[in-house]
């Protein structure tokens, strides 16, 4: 996998909508001043808008090609040194059939993104890059009053001053849908509310340290990749650690077992080191979900790999930055996280 370079002051990076045009709507521009002033002035960094990343909701979702125009033409300019995307959505997979994978393979850069934003992840994957999963522009960099200071030291320890060996530790707090303070110009000085998590890392099954690259991303999002160009052989699953987070209330339903069952049946859960699933969004369904895990790798697969709960990553705040292709260690025994190598040159 190709590694892309660290951040540096006086970078220029990139600012693209890939999924639901959201920030080129008018009640959602004050969300890009907000991010655009944090990656100057805190970051010291020079932040461009692609062209058609404003056009809004219905330009951006009548014209994938202009989306994808924009990450391509980021990806081509040799001045770019990184793409930050603005949000997830439900179609990026639209993209698929303008992408250029030998122009990202050819001039690597740090990309970045979460949820549907996944699609993009096996873009890159496909491309042999390795990429970022968290740090979106509206629900991060934007955040209200200051970015978390968690989500924040993951972003300086992974993009800007990358540690030879980097534990990725559970965080104390923990901020979830019921939580989020609505995007108006007039929430701007209110902070979202945290709530301290006593569960840390859960380990629902496995024993030992296993490594492996991290692949994966949303498991809702797989559905849309699954039989396309992107979605990776099972051999390419072969020794991986299987990063999955669900998006919203899922857990609750057959969802969550329908998605395993497919990864089963594609013998992926005979290939893999190990699992790490994020933290679910809704506080409700942290248990449910919990159980649906457990109960199905007890009944219905054969392997007792670690799988490691309630990590980090996805749709439930704060989150970390997941270096997706780099070599990383799950300790069952001490419920430890650890990436092995720097995730930026």
């Amino acid at each position: 996998m190709i590694k892309p370079e660290r951040l540096r002051p006086g970078d220029k990076v990139a600012i693209v909508s890939l999924s639901r045009g959201t920030l080129g709507e008018p009640w959602a521009i004050h969300k890009l001043d907000i991010a655009k002033k944090r990656l100057e002035e805190d970051f010291k960094l020079k932040v461009v808008v692609m062209p058609n990343a404003l056009k809004g909701i219905d330009y951006l979702y009548q014209h994938p090609e202009a989306r994808a125009k924009d990450l391509m033409d980021a990806f081509k300019d040799k001045s770019i040194k990184a793409i930050f995307n603005a949000i997830g959505g439900d179609d990026t997979i639209r993209l698929l059939p303008y992408i250029d994978f030998d122009v990202i393979k050819n001039n690597p850069k740090i990309f970045t993104g979460f949820s549907d934003t996944t699609v993009n992840h096996f873009m890159m994957h496909k491309a042999g890059l390795i990429s970022y999963y968290g740090a979106s522009v509206l629900n991060n960099f934007s955040e209200y009053v200051k970015i978390n200071d968690y989500t924040r030291k993951a972003i300086v320890d992974t993009l800007f001053e990358p540690k030879d060996k980097l534990e990725i530790e559970p965080c104390g707090v923990a901020s979830y849908n019921d939580d989020v303070v609505w995007w108006k110009e007039e929430n701007m000085n209110t902070p979202r509310k945290f709530h301290k998590d006593n569960h840390g890392y859960e380990v629902l099954q496995g024993h030992g340290k296993v490594r492996g690259r991290l692949i994966g991303g949303c498991i809702d999002t797989f559905i849309c990749i699954m039989g396309t160009p992107i979605w990776p052989k099972v051999s390419d699953f072969k020794n991986k650690i299987l990063c999955l987070e669900i998006c919203d209330d899922k857990g609750l339903g057959d969802d969550l077992i329908y998605y395993l069952r497919n990864l089963n049946a594609q013998g992926i859960f005979d290939v893999i080191s190990g699992i790490i699933i994020g933290k679910p969004v809704l506080k409700e369904i942290y248990e449910p979900v919990k159980k649906t895990i457990v109960d199905f790798f007890k009944n219905e697969v054969n392997r007792d790999f670690p799988i490691i709960y309630n990590v980090n990553f996805g749709h439930a705040e704060p989150i970390t930055v997941l270096p997706l292709g780099c070599m990383c260690e799950l300790d069952a025994d001490n419920k430890k996280i650890t990436l092995l190598e720097k995730a930026t040159k």
